[in-house]
């Protein structure tokens, strides 16, 4: 068995990290924190009554390396990279969930903050394993994607080939409002979201930078990317709609099978896909369709399934010499 540690336990990822960890073969949490501690996980999480309960600690990074070899931080971004580099100082393979090592340092540093461990930061392996399964199988520390990132990309990359670069690809993206983290703000009221819709940082979204940079890195060529988060009145689930021009004309359904012939975890459609259907799964659904040579590519995930805590244990299964799709859920309930 693999000792892991889940570090930050309290928020909806976390949760689901724990869920599914419970039930690995391989996997044993032998670690649980939070930023206070100090209590246990049924008392944090009462949906894990009569079904798992461990004490959860105040996270220390010296407990952490003596209980666990892989360490999972649902920590916000500059928390993350706190705790990583001194596990990795300890031996401990880390899965970080936050933003703080998705980046090259100056995209990084020009959307986030002054990065603290420039030191582990090129050795990050980005956790889309569609995109970098090989690197993944010798990483010691990974770089979880964000969700709108993961959706977009896994639609965008089987085209990157065929999509003209010389004009713009605009993203139309909508998000359940489990995204929005577990603490309450304005605009995650129910109040405010219910029977409601609307875009948020338009234009200027963090994870505008993740999807460009990863398109430019995985195809040698700078695409002009215009990203346009939305709210949506759902409690998980997510969608991403994206438009472009092509060279040339093709048939995207085609590409994306060849692409994806030995991905598990991609599902391709022959008509328009919806947010329920992946919803407590780490399948990605995608759906395209041309218009001579418009592009019209649409995808859905379960975002803090696919979009966070399935998708580090798919990354941890590769990182420890396992089975990608071991203990992942295929279909789950979700109320």
């Amino acid at each position: 068995m693999t000792r892991v540690a889940v570090i930050g336990a309290s928020g909806f990822t976390g949760l689901e990290l724990v869920k599914i960890l419970i039930n690995h073969p391989k996997f044993e949490i032998s670690y649980v924190a939070t930023s206070e501690g100090e209590t246990s996980l049924t008392a944090l999480h009462p949906a894990l009554t009569d079904v798992f309960d461990a004490p959860v600690a105040k996270a220390d990074a010296a407990e952490i390396a003596e209980a666990a070899d892989l360490a999972f931080l649902a920590l916000p971004h500059k928390a993350s990279m706190g705790f990583a580099k001194h596990l990795l100082e300890r031996g401990v393979k880390v899965v970080d969930l936050s933003a703080d090592y998705r980046l090259e340092l100056a995209t990084y540093e020009a959307h986030y903050c002054p990065h603290e461990d420039k030191e582990h930061l090129p050795e990050a392996v980005y956790g889309l394993p569609e995109l970098t399964r090989e690197p993944l199988k010798k990483a010691r520390l990974v770089a979880n994607p964000g969700c709108y990132p993961t959706a977009a990309l896994l639609g965008l990359l089987p085209f990157t080939p065929y999509i003209d670069s010389d004009f713009p690809i605009f993203i139309d993206a909508k998000s359940g409002v489990s995204g929005a983290g577990k603490k309450c703000t304005q605009t995650t009221h129910f109040v405010t979201i219910n029977e409601n819709i609307f875009p948020y940082n338009p234009l200027v979204h963090r994870h505008q930078p993740e999807i460009a940079e990863k398109l430019q890195k995985q195809s040698g060529k700078r695409f002009d990317i215009n990203f346009v988060p939305h709210l949506i009145p759902v409690t998980r689930g997510e969608m991403v709609d994206s438009y472009m021009l092509l060279k040339e004309e093709i048939d995207p359904l085609e590409v994306l099978r060849d692409f994806y012939k030995e991905a598990p975890f991609v599902r391709i459609f022959e008509k328009p896909v919806d947010i329920k259907s992946p919803s407590g799964t780490n399948f990605c659904d995608i759906f395209a369709r041309r218009s001579g040579k418009k592009l019209y590519i649409n995808s859905a995930i379960d975002n803090i399934l696919r979009g966070a805590s399935s998708q580090a244990v798919v990354n941890a299964n590769l990182m420890c010499g396992y089975d990608e799709a071991l203990g992942i859920p295929v279909i789950a309930y979700v109320p």
